[in-house]
């Protein structure tokens, strides 16, 4: 305990203690206010006003919440650990309500009050009109059909499109400043030649209403901080109460003017987004040590800030995140993202917007909270380009080796080329980055929605079944012929090709009108006054009001799919080993009486993540055929379809639907993760895993996400960590997006696993987020366990 708390003051450790002990619960009282503004306003205003008159509402009436002797003041709930539901969105049943209480993994709290008053007031309002039912009314039954064998899932049907990142401008600009700009837009509407002036009028009201409430919800902070303060006896706490009432009087009506009222601008910006709808991903600061950097100087410089209370602060404000459990999940979202996390990312490093070296004296301040905090929000990385120093990925390392799970490592130069190809400007690339896990894109500046995640071994079942999916016995593929009667190895992979290209065309076809309704029937004018150009252009975030907009698709397994062809490849057709009857027979039989085949696939095949090119290139074939099925779609708010390769916990349940696969995984076994190997089939260490996955075109993506996991003896020392720098760097010169790093090795694991009570915060990196040990299920926990584990470089 006292190594973890290391650094902490007093007030810290409270805060801290308070944000890792309290039981996560449900919240109603959003779904009651949220139903109270529908039912007075709904069908007298337009959608976007009753949008921003259903904010107002919350802002004007949502407990006021200041936890004893914390800095930062603001909270989701009515208390830490306190997750409101979303009815509009997704109006859980009582039986969802009983699965979050009960399961064993990523509960919630949910007391009888809660119950009864969804049973009385939110279900009888909801059920049958959130986004959820519309989508599912409105999806084809090809689509269900796909969705439900697990060939891919639907962000949307239970949170908003999101994910996104704030700029420089929320720290110099006050919301005063944006209701300027929405007023000169409404003076110069055209209502004798614009079709769309309307849509823009209402628009542009709801934006401005939006305005009055986050700064009403401010004010009450300031009242209630008075309150306390009257009251408060002790001098210290009295003072700091009237600081923080007067800090809340000003921000975020007017621009923040010191480092305190910098961090409490933003978080009432935070809470404003995830008190709108819950969005996907978790808004977040961004670029937080530039955004901040000029406030902290001017502190030091001054004599109004040490280094010590700007810790302080920053420790208070990692809190705030960690205070925030995602929303709760149920079915298949739950199972494509188990965990309390909700991926607000801070970005540490990087470049300036002219292109010089963005590390800075808050940047290393940030590697030190993050070391001591120990928290799992909010997740961080550092941005490491080509002028970071040395020094600068060693202190990174540092933290690193603890084996807590953060920072993850991203190549700022291969980011900044991902946004020029897809058409950014030199400067908004420059001050983008990464957000959610591993996700590229243009802060403050661009809609980047992700849709969901995509099965591609699944799709090889499916081919090798000539379009029937085996664990339902339907149709669902188109057919691509007998793979029996398939002469060669590049028939299969046509035919591969074809399948994934059928199965695009119906995610796609949803997307497109999942879109429309949230365009439609959900708009987020709060969010919309944050992101560039939604004000000039009179247009909401949801419905291409960003300066850019790009829809993702999620690519999982690519390691599984590649060494299971690279199994047909040398097996079936160049070997002969077998023929396709046989293979196909062992796999249905799950290899049962076949073991022999089975160790054949899994220790006598090329395998993904050795530097090998036979079965490197065949991930090249599987990764372009994806990427020729989704990039450069058109969406239907005018932006792009692009491809990510990440699976957060998706892998698992993908696995679970998926048969035997000829790279000797069993049924139902979780997939590889990431654009990691198969689990514990990468033997020639981590050099030869960063050349197979650079051999993949990770600028034609918008994020790849690489898994590594080492012993802790490993980076031990000084030369442990001289030599994780140069594995990042060599990997970064191979144009690799992201790397992070599993610092604990297996036995301790097996023994978390046995004896969890004895390893409460045992803390591991899952996928593209860190999680403690204690709250992943089993399957994932083997799946961890499994990875290969490098004891040298």
């Amino acid at each position: 305990m006292e190594r973890q708390l290391r650094g902490m003051n007093e007030r810290v450790q409270k805060l801290r203690y308070q944000s890792e002990t309290t039981p996560p619960s449900i919240s109603i009282e959003r779904a009651v206010l949220v139903t109270e503004a529908y039912k007075e306003y709904e069908g007298k205003v337009s959608i976007p006003v009753l949008r921003a008159l259903t904010f107002k509402h919350l802002m004007e009436n949502k407990t006021i919440c200041i936890n004893e002797d914390e800095l930062i003041v603001g909270e989701r709930g009515e208390k830490p650990q306190s997750a409101p539901n979303y009815p509009e969105l997704c109006c859980h049943t009582l039986e969802d309500l009983k699965i979050m209480h009960d399961r064993k993994k990523i509960s919630f709290f949910v007391s009888e009050e809660v119950s009864r008053t969804q049973k009385e007031k939110i279900i009888p309002y909801w059920q049958g009109r959130s986004i959820r039912d519309l989508i599912f009314n409105e999806m084809t039954d090809e689509w269900k059909d796909c969705y439900e064998a697990g060939i891919f899932t639907e962000f949307m049907e239970q949170r908003a499109p999101g994910h996104t990142v704030g700029d420089d401008k929320i720290f110099k600009k006050g919301f005063l400043d944006f209701k300027k700009e929405i007023k000169e837009q409404l003076e110069n509407l055209d209502y004798y030649n614009d079709p769309e002036v309307y849509e823009k009028q209402e628009q542009l009201k709801a934006m401005d209403i939006c305005i009055d409430a986050i700064i009403i919800f401010a004010k009450r902070y300031a009242e209630k901080a008075r309150e306390l303060a009257e009251k408060e006896e002790n001098p210290n706490r009295k003072k700091e109460l009237q600081k923080i009432a007067d800090i809340c009087t000003r921000v975020p009506a007017n621009p923040p003017q010191n480092f305190w009222e910098a961090l409490q601008a933003y978080w009432f910006i935070h809470l404003g987004v995830i008190t709108e709808l819950n969005t996907w991903d978790a808004f977040c600061p961004g670029r937080l040590d530039q955004h901040l950097y000029p406030f902290y100087k001017k502190g030091i410089e001054d004599g109004t800030l040490t280094y010590e209370k700007a810790k302080e602060l920053l420790q208070c404000f990692w809190v705030k995140f960690n205070n925030q459990p995602a929303p709760p999940k149920v079915g298949i979202t739950l199972q494509e993202s188990g965990t309390y996390t909700d991926f607000a990312n801070i970005n540490i490093g990087g470049l300036k917007i002219d292109g010089s070296d963005g590390v800075n004296e808050v940047s290393y301040l940030l590697l030190e909270v993050i070391d001591e905090m120990r928290l799992l929000q909010p997740s961080s990385n550092v941005q490491v380009s080509k002028k970071s120093p040395d020094y600068f990925i060693k202190k990174a390392g540092e933290v690193i080796r603890k084996g807590w799970g953060q920072p993850s490592v991203f190549n700022a130069d291969a980011v900044i080329e991902e946004l020029l190809r897809q058409g950014k400007s030199i400067e908004d690339a420059r001050c983008g980055g990464t957000s959610g896990c591993v996700e590229t894109g243009a802060f403050g500046k661009e809609s980047y929605i992700l849709t969901g995640y995509f099965n591609l071994t699944k799709i090889l079942e499916i081919t090798l079944n000539n379009g029937i999916d085996p664990k339902s016995d339907k149709k669902i593929g188109v057919e691509t012929g007998d793979p029996e009667d398939f002469h060669s190895f590049d028939e299969l992979m046509e035919a591969f090709k074809r399948q994934v290209q059928h199965f695009v065309d119906i995610k796609i076809r949803g997307n497109n009108i999942i879109e429309k309704l949230y365009a439609n029937y959900m708009p987020a004018p709060f969010l919309s006054i944050i992101i560039d150009d939604c004000i000039k252009n009179g247009k909401d975030y949801n419905c291409g009001g960003a300066r850019y907009n790009t829809n993702y698709i999620q690519g999982v397994g690519i390691g599984s799919i590649t060494d299971s062809l690279s199994g047909i490849h040398y097996h079936v057709f160049d070997k002969q080993t077998l023929s396709m009857k046989e293979l196909l027979e062992v796999l249905k039989k799950n290899f049962e009486g076949k073991e022999e085949v089975r160790q054949l696939f899994l220790n006598k095949t090329p395998r993904y993540g050795n530097d090998d090119d036979y079965a490197d290139d065949i991930m090249i074939k599987v990764f372009n055929s994806f990427y020729e099925a989704v990039n450069g779609r058109r969406s239907m708010r005018g932006g792009i379809y692009r491809i990510n390769m990440l699976p957060t916990t998706c892998h698992v349940y993908f696995g679970s639907v998926i048969g035997a696969t000829p790279d000797g995984r069993r049924g139902g076994s979780p997939l590889s993760e990431g654009i990691s190997p198969v689990q514990g089939t990468d033997r020639k260490g981590p050099t030869a895993v960063i050349k197979s996955a650079a051999k993949m075109d990770h600028l034609k993506t918008g994020g790849t996400l690489l898994n590594q996991k080492f012993t802790p003896r490993l980076l031990a020392d000084e030369k442990g960590i001289e030599n994780l720098t140069y594995l990042i760097r060599a990997y970064f010169k191979l144009d690799g997006h992201h790397i992070q790093f599993n610092v604990a090795d297996a036995n301790t694991l097996k023994k978390a696993q046995k004896n969890p009570e004895a390893y409460g915060d045992l803390i591991v990196r899952v996928a593209g987020y860190s999680d403690y040990f204690n709250n992943l299920n089993k399957g994932l926990q083997d799946e961890i366990i499994g990875r290969t584990e490098h004891e040298s470089f």
